[in-house]
């Protein structure tokens, strides 16, 4: 079975031969770690990192303008960032239309050039998608990281964009149809290009609670997000939505809408309330802890709590994938204890 195949099992719950894992190591981490000890660990990996070809060093990869320390990045609709780490994504430190007296001559950005952050090259990504379905990858496509909430709070800033919500401001819903409009243009080209799988990457939590109400989410933002969503349900694609933070509330609406893989934060929203509350109705796509555990544990609580969530959260039909994605500060042998357990466990179900 491929590794696509298998996913698609995951998803569907029709009994893959293992858990998928997937180990993403961030841009920072390849100049915060001696990058000789970083490679060792993945070559040791093969299944987590199958093919892998040693870099050339000394490496250093190349970073967006939002990820780069001393620049101040605009991105198409304008918001300015700044990181204080190279290979970190920033923050916004500008609101274009901080002040609403600019929206008359705001203009958002065009769907057929960029995702809202960087550059596209429509060609490429076609040649890619092509690429993938003629070597029997999965073919998948998504919006930018932040597509709707937070590229609202990005705009007018996170206190504005509250406000406007609890007073109702008319221009408000402009801009939502705005930022919607530019979203469908890249949810629309991807349904077209056939691809399999569209992912809708958005933060709604912080860590405890959402960053909106419940009752705020559902009259301003759900609508949209479903409709965004549908042109992929729509073709047969599968709805993957990821959200960091504790979104314990607004769990019933994001299923509502349509999501078929839900990539959730395990510790901030609790391994037992994760069993208890979305184990068999979509596919759990776990976040591994990056706050308690991984970095701050001993190898063997490592090990432990990938065996618990396997145990907790899987089953021999599936429904469950795990990711952990490796940022700087985290020991060494952690990350090692993490990569054994991730490969470890991922036939614990065969």
């Amino acid at each position: 079975m491929t590794p696509s195949e298998n996913i698609r099992r995951a998803v569907q719950f029709e009994k893959p031969d293992w858990v998928p894992m997937t180990f993403h190591i961030a841009g920072a981490c390849w100049h915060h770690y001696d990058q000789n000890e970083l490679e060792d660990l993945i070559e040791a990996h093969p299944r987590l990192f199958p093919g892998y070809k040693r870099k050339t060093h000394p490496y250093r990869p190349s970073f967006p303008g939002y990820q780069t320390v001393g620049e101040k990045y605009r991105d198409p609709w304008g918001c300015v960032w700044e990181t204080t780490d190279d290979g970190i994504t920033g923050t916004v430190t500008e609101h274009p239309l901080a002040d609403w007296s600019a929206f008359d001559d705001y203009q958002p950005p065009d769907p057929a050039k960029t995702n809202g952050q960087s550059p596209l090259d429509w060609g490429l990504i076609e040649e890619s998608v092509a690429n993938a379905r003629e070597n029997e990858r999965m073919t998948s496509g998504g919006l930018q990281h932040g597509h709707t909430f937070l590229q609202l709070c990005d705009i007018r800033g996170y206190e504005n964009l509250i406000f406007d919500m609890v007073d109702e401001e008319p221009r408000l819903w402009k801009l939502i149809e705005m930022v919607e409009a530019f979203n469908l243009g890249l949810v629309s080209r991807y349904v077209d290009l056939g691809v399999e799988w569209i992912g809708y990457p958005e933060d709604l939590g912080m860590q405890v609670g959402p960053m909106l109400s419940p009752e705020q989410y559902r009259t301003f933002i759900k609508p949209s997000v479903r409709r965004l969503m549908q042109p992929a349900r729509e073709a047969g694609c599968i709805v993957h939505m990821h959200s960091d933070g504790d979104i314990r509330d607004l769990l019933d609406d994001l299923v509502d809408e349509g999501v078929q893989v839900m990539n959730l934060q395990d510790l901030v929203n609790g391994i037992d309330w994760i069993r208890d509350n979305v184990k068999g109705r979509v596919c759990i796509d776990l976040d591994v802890d990056r706050q308690d555990i991984v970095p701050l544990g001993t190898p063997e609580q490592v090990d432990a709590l990938i065996r618990e969530e396997v145990e907790k959260l899987g089953s021999p039909a599936g429904g469950l994938m795990m990711i952990h994605g490796m940022y700087p500060g985290v020991p060494l042998a952690n990350v090692r204890a993490l990569m054994d357990a991730m490969e470890r466990y991922m036939g614990y179900w065969t």
